[in-house]
């Protein structure tokens, strides 16, 4: 089974070797696992809620609205409002006689009891500028004063490769505080990707482009397809961009279930919503190259993730790749279009995701006081949950929030992911590979064989792990003993590419009831890319929904 990294930078190729056998004795020798944060949590969603914001013609917030007031709509049919509360500065409202409803998954508020807000703070180094994303921070750190008793906050920064949790779910104000001086320290790599921008640039005047990718050949104003050069650019920063919206899915994925109203503030540098128009720069120009992706594909998994989970997005605004530096050999400006296009671009994204989650793009003063800004949107709202006919097919549904009174504009969010199993397990894959290994999961001894050539670009890895008995589930069938499970490999190199996420069923056979605290050797054969790897092994018992995990890092060299 061949498995490649996204954009086919490097490759995994995954082999069955041998059944597993109930083994007799302890587990064989496994390589101990090097100690990692221990973070993350179980997606498990019985109902859907949907946040909803209310207001006038003038902006302000409308309150004392009943479930009769709205109209909910899952793909254009009207669906029963299963759950509903208002919550007022922060405070749960008392319902009206009858309107109170428990679903199990959504809080049941007593009515003046405090709702707290769960703050998951991404800090995108990767296309951040050091000066602007500290200026964020230090508002950030500024506005701390403003959490409420019942609030929290998590700090998590990406730095292209990997996650760093620098704060978990507290509501200490000097842990948090501490943590985003730790965050101010950590280096940013906005002016790398300025120097791609400008590099690219200076190849396109050195072939007879324009200034700022505005090219002077009236032909080429007219074609719709990409050169070799802005095709490469455009390409390689997508990949950026889907590696950078992959690290916030897993920072959402890594705190799936904290209590309140959860909310994530996403710090970035900001990402062009179609890198191949950010690439041509030129309004007059419509690209219709289909090679690279847009924002549409590219943000889905950011936006599918944020309304599964309930979390409502607010971008807030670092500036980094919007316009190219002074740059000494341009003998005239930036045009003025050639710097709306990029900033659209940037916009565009931020837009979007706040506009599909139900949030707000922070730009310009309101990054001055983030915190601030996003309490105040977060503090008045309308709890609504409804409980769909779940199928598991990683089909995505349009919701949409009307309000029966006219005059009224109603913001939430747009839709919810019907994830499957195989979804939740790929999730559950990139978190543990991103974030160490979930809680409530089991590690499993590992063992790597010896590394052998296949081959001048890669090279073959036998690999052991041994799955306890007392994890699994085993039920009788046909006169023997069966265990389903499900195996998972990923691989992450050096470089900070990542492979895709295959599943592979397997079935383990006993003719007699396993024995409680044996271990069962299960063998496999992975095929790499010459390069150091991270390997992160993920076995799934669907009956249980246990969850068994291992991680060992190759390096061929």
């Amino acid at each position: 089974m061949r498995i490649a990294f996204q954009r086919a930078v490097a490759g995994l190729a995954l082999s069955l070797a041998a059944a597993a056998a109930l083994a007799q004795s302890p587990p064989p020798a496994a390589e101990p696992l090097q100690p990692t944060p221990t973070f993350g949590e179980r997606i498990e969603v019985r109902v859907v809620n949907v946040e909803v914001v209310v207001t006038d013609r003038q902006g302000n917030r409308v309150p004392g609205l009943a479930p009769a007031d709205f109209h909910l709509k899952v793909d254009g049919k009207v669906v029963p409002i299963d759950y509903f509360t208002e919550v007022r500065g922060g405070d749960a409202i008392a319902p009206a006689a009858g309107e109170q409803t428990a679903v199990r998954g959504l809080p049941t508020l007593e009515p003046g009891s405090p709702v707290g807000t769960s703050y998951l703070v991404f800090v995108d180094d990767f296309f951040s500028l050091t000066a602007r994303r500290d200026e964020v921070l230090r508002n950030l750190k500024d506005d701390l004063s403003r959490l409420g008793p019942d609030d929290r906050m998590a700090i998590v920064a990406y730095d292209g490769k990997r996650l760093d949790m620098l704060a978990s779910w507290t509501n200490a104000q000097p842990a948090l505080g501490r943590a985003l001086t730790e965050a101010m320290r950590r280096p940013t790599f906005g002016l790398q990707r300025v120097a791609e921008l400008n590099a690219f640039e200076t190849g396109r005047r050195a072939g007879g482009g324009g200034l700022g990718g505005v090219t002077n050949n009236r032909r080429s104003d007219f074609t719709t397809q990409l050169d070799i050069e802005e095709l490469s650019y455009s390409r390689h920063l997508a990949e950026q961009i889907e590696h950078s919206v992959q690290a916030a899915v897993s920072t959402m994925r890594g705190f799936a279930s904290p209590p309140g109203r959860k909310v994530m503030l996403m710090l970035s540098g900001g990402w062009p919503y179609s890198p191949a128009d950010f690439a041509v720069n030129n309004q007059n120009r419509p690209v219709l190259d289909r090679d690279v992706p847009t924002g549409e594909t590219l943000l889905r998994p950011l936006d599918d993730t944020a309304n599964l989970l309930g979390y409502t997005v607010y971008p807030v605004e670092v500036q980094g790749l919007r316009q190219p530096t002074t740059d000494a050999s341009r003998q005239t400006p930036l045009p003025q279009n050639a710097i709306a296009v990029r900033d659209n671009e940037v916009r565009t994204s931020f837009l979007t995701v706040a506009e599909q989650t139900g949030g707000r793009a922070l730009f310009a003063g309101l990054r001055g006081s983030p915190l601030a800004a996003v309490a105040e949107d977060t503090r008045s709202y309308y709890w609504i949950g409804f409980t769909p006919n779940f199928k598991r097919d990683d089909a995505r549904h349009k919701v949409v929030v009307d309000v029966t009174k006219k005059g009224f504009k109603v913001r939430s969010r747009e839709g919810y992911l019907d994830l499957s199993r195989h979804g939740e397990g790929a999730m559950m894959v990139e978190s543990a590979m991103l974030f160490g290994n979930s809680p409530d999961s089991e590690k499993l001894p590992i063992q790597l064989g010896q590394t052998t050539g296949a081959g001048r670009r890669e090279v073959e890895v036998p690999l052991t792990v041994a799955i306890p008995v007392s994890a699994i589930t085993v039920v009788p069938l046909e006169g023997k003993f069966v265990s389903e499970l499900e195996l998972r490999v990923a691989a992450l190199d050096r470089d900070g590419n990542r492979s895709d996420i295959p599943l592979v069923p397997f079935k383990l056979t006993f003719e007699k009831q396993p024995e409680a605290g044996k271990y069962i050797p299960y063998r496999t054969k992975l095929r790499l890319r010459k390069i150091q790897q991270h390997l992160t092994v993920v076995i799934f018992d669907p009956l249980s929904s246990k969850v068994l995990t291992a991680a060992a890092d190759v390096n061929p060299k």
